[in-house]
């Protein structure tokens, strides 16, 4: 069973990134590429620029970026970098993997 098969319906994904730094313009393009390779037509992906949505930031718990968010399914997970790594953002967004995957946070 791949990773694709494992997820649901939808993934809802929020992205919070700092202004136009080179490493959240590298998060926002890998997010994307990575939802339209293995996620087509089953993800949200939200991007927040951590200076305009400060209590959003704040209520997610953020404290870096570029910081990738999964709120849905549950459990809540976090991957904090550029997001470059494809097999690192597959086992953290794989709900059926260990809740301590390399690089997820909760």
């Amino acid at each position: 069973m791949t990773l694709d098969d494992r997820l649901p319906d939808l993934v809802d994904l929020r992205l919070y990134v700092t202004g136009a730094t080179p490493a959240s313009a590298r998060a926002v393009v890998n997010a994307r590429r990575f939802c339209e390779t293995h996620l087509s037509g089953r993800y949200r992906l939200q991007v927040l620029d951590i200076g305009e949505h400060v209590e959003q930031a704040t209520a997610d718990q953020i404290i870096a970026a570029p910081t990738l968010v999964r709120l849905a399914p549950l459990p809540l997970r976090r991957l904090i970098g550029d997001l470059s790594d494809d097999e690192r953002l597959r086992r953290s967004l794989d709900p059926l993997h260990g809740s301590h995957a390399a690089g997820a946070h909760e």
